[in-house]
């Protein structure tokens, strides 16, 4: 039955095929006559080759051969000239011309030979017919061999059926994300924000999507709707990523058609700037906050939109970052937060992503109020720090006095800690300082702010993202792990304390001392060893880092034969008395 529906469009084209022959023989006197005429009616008719073929058999080339040749030559010309005719001419006759062509071949569309010449005409075909485009939907085969532009055409009539097709690539895109942050090369040179915006985008599932939309704008908008509705789900914070990532794809292609309707084009493109310079500097935060004070009464939607660009991971390291930055250079300036127009726009922003969920979750779109206090007390108490370091770095080089050395600050203000216990920005920043002092190898101020890090807002401290840029900047600090008390302060101070509860901490444990294990000392590695022992309950990534790790260690362990001392069995040497000098 296949292969009787492969041919039956020949006879509706008035084309001879395999059951006419069949009639023909049955009903005739003389069959080699019958199929002499039969070859006759339907060979290609041109009178030179009637010569040429008896020349081929005597060659001993089969007809089929031939034929078949002929066949391919015809269709490589046919497939140049519906490409060619889909370009000239006038709009309205080059697809009067093409959905005349269709109209004739789309009955031989399941014959393997023909097929190719069917799906270029719909592919240059801005609107196949609704019912072609159902008879494509409906088989299998016939929709996986149509081009990516007639697959447009039905997806943007069929969510289900684009939704089914994106998905595998955002539950690929999410799994490359997490293998960044779980990588084994630990590095602070190299971590997850280092690739550059435009490298990202030349990804795998950026390219597929960028593809899959085209110039459709119906497409795109089901797009963002998929990734809201996922980050809504998940609260998975690298949906946000992939949505600035798409539009600045379309970007560089110049997309027009979708760019000049998606209400954050200009707004996230200048934010990929920052994001590639990894600092907001004054001129562009200018223009970001004019994109901010621009959103019109009834349109405030658009807040949705920015809030869920300014939330992708990217962002918030620029912004949180800068901040950092403007805080150091407010202490040289004796400048107080509240004084620093620029500084408030990069904590109103960080504001604005990190209430991205909230907003898309409660659909009021306003901005999030700030709260006075975080600028009046937090930043301040950060900054106080800053000025204590500098206060300790002079005290160490003053020569001293009868009094000793003063001793670095140990204590933290409890303000602080309850900053990062109920408020999500002061978190962020305060995170954000406790890894730029880690990478200054700044080691009092890191193990007098790490107790602090126990209990945060929302778990923070213990998010993917935080240890994976931790456990990077911690290899700067890798001589202070033969120390006892440095240890103890890490791991059962802070590490240990979530390991039970949260896998992800587990496995990023398991990742630095993978790592370092070489630069602990022996007896808090064995106690380590034994407090890192996977569970039953454990995942299969932490038994397989925990096994890696044992493999290590055992390595390092000395053989049994130098850890027992073997005797000297050298001769005494005899002594010699010494000439007396002369």
């Amino acid at each position: 039955p296949g292969q009787a529906e492969m041919y039956a469009g020949l006879q509706e084209l008035g084309v001879a095929n395999g059951e006419d022959l069949k009639e023909t023989l049955t009903n005739c006197t003389e069959p080699l006559k019958a199929i002499e005429q039969f070859q006759t009616e339907n060979g290609v008719l041109l009178p030179s080759l009637q010569y040429a073929l008896p020349f081929l058999d005597l060659h001993g080339t089969p007809r089929l051969e031939f034929h078949q040749s002929v066949f391919d030559e015809l269709r490589e010309k046919l497939l140049e000239r519906v490409s060619a005719i889909a370009l000239e001419g006038k709009v309205e006759e080059r697809y009067k011309k093409l959905e005349d062509l269709l109209e004739k071949s789309f009955s031989l569309v399941k014959m393997p030979s023909i097929q190719p010449v069917v799906m270029c005409v719909m592919k240059h075909l801005p609107k196949v017919p609704e019912k072609k485009l159902k008879l494509v939907m409906a088989d299998k085969d016939l929709y996986k061999a149509c081009a990516v532009e007639v697959k447009r055409q039905i997806w943007q009539d069929n969510q289900a059926l684009f939704g089914d097709e994106v998905s595998p690539l955002l539950k690929q895109y999410i799994l490359e994300k997490e293998n960044i942050l779980f990588s084994n090369d630990i590095s602070f040179l190299q971590n997850f924000f280092s690739p550059s915006p435009k490298t990202r985008r030349q990804g795998e599932v950026v390219q597929k999507l960028t593809q899959m939309i085209g110039k459709n704008v119906k497409l795109y908008d089901m797009v963002l709707q998929f990734l809201r509705t996922l980050f809504l789900r998940t609260r998975n914070v690298h949906y946000c990523t992939l949505r600035a990532e798409l539009l600045m794809s379309l970007h560089d292609l110049e997309i027009s058609e979708i760019c000049t309707v998606d209400p954050c084009h200009k707004f996230t493109w200048c934010l990929d700037a920052c994001i590639r310079e990894k600092f907001v500097d004054n001129k562009r935060a200018r223009e970001l906050q004019g994109f901010l004070d621009g959103v019109k009464k009834g349109q405030e939607q658009v807040l949705g939109d920015l809030s869920m660009i300014l939330c992708d991971p990217f962002a918030i390291n620029t912004l949180a970052l800068s901040t950092i930055r403007h805080l150091q250079d407010l202490v040289g300036q004796d400048t107080l937060p509240r004084e620093s127009p620029d500084l408030l726009l990069l904590l109103r922003m960080l504001s604005l992503g990190q209430g991205a969920w909230d907003m898309i979750d409660s659909q009021v779109f306003k901005e999030p109020k700030m709260e006075a206090e975080l600028i009046t007390r937090f930043l301040p108490l950060l900054m106080s720090f800053v000025v204590d370091d500098h206060t300790f770095t002079v005290d160490q080089k003053l020569p001293s006095e009868e009094k000793g050395p003063i001793p670095y600050p140990s204590t933290i203000p409890e303000a602080f800690t309850k900053f990062l216990q109920e408020n999500r920005i002061a978190c962020e920043i305060g995170l954000y300082y406790i890894l730029h002092i880690t990478k200054q190898r700044n080691k009092n101020a890191f193990l007098r702010l790490l107790p602090a890090l126990v209990e945060t807002f929302s778990d923070l401290a213990f998010s993917d993202i935080f240890l994976h840029l931790l456990t990077g900047n911690l290899t700067l600090l890798s001589d202070e792990f033969a120390l006892e008390e440095f240890c103890t302060s890490l791991f059962d101070g802070f590490f240990l304390t979530a390991c039970s509860r949260k896998e992800n901490v587990h496995r990023h444990v398991l990742r630095l001392l993978l790592h370092l294990h070489h630069k602990v000392a022996p007896t808090k590695l064995e106690s380590l060893q034994k407090a890192l022992e996977p569970t039953k309950q454990s995942g299969e990534a932490v038994k397989e880092l925990y096994t890696q790790l044992s493999e290590k260690l055992e390595l390092r362990k000395p053989s049994p034969a130098e850890v027992t001392e073997t005797p000297s069995m050298e001769l005494p040497l005899p002594t010699v008395p010494t000439p007396a000098s002369r």
